[in-house]
């Protein structure tokens, strides 16, 4: 019952960061102006659709403690991860020691109330 609780939950975590992957950056750019911003946008070339580039930096960051996998920022311990959106997202501690990452709504508290919810099966 708890595994498909934590389930349910890390479910309702990455959803929405598998969405903002997905539709964010450009999106909303290409729908309304079609991606251009006068004569001055410098074209760029978009990142390979393989992980190499992500392997290649991972292994050529430095850190004595702990590398975070989403941000490579080098911490105490894993818990100690900064989420990778702060601005969009805040952290959540789970009481068995991990944390996550859960999208913002605006209202205070509310990052808490859907974890509680989640793990009720209300959500």
């Amino acid at each position: 019952m708890l595994r498909f609780t934590l389930l349910s939950v890390l479910l309702l975590v990455t959803g929405p960061l598998l969405v903002a992957a997905q539709f964010g950056g450009g999106f909303f750019e290409h729908l309304f102006n079609g991606g251009e911003h006068g004569h001055q946008q410098q074209r760029q070339q978009d990142v390979g659709s393989d992980s190499a580039w992500y392997r290649q930096t991972y292994a050529q960051a430095h850190c004595s403690k702990y590398l975070c996998p989403g941000t490579l920022s080098c911490v105490d311990k894993a818990t100690h991860c900064p989420c990778p959106f702060p601005d969009h997202e805040e952290k959540f501690e789970l009481s068995d020691g991990s944390a996550i990452c859960i999208t913002k709504t605006g209202k205070p508290g509310s990052v808490s109330k859907k974890v509680e919810l989640a793990r009720k099966g209300l959500l």
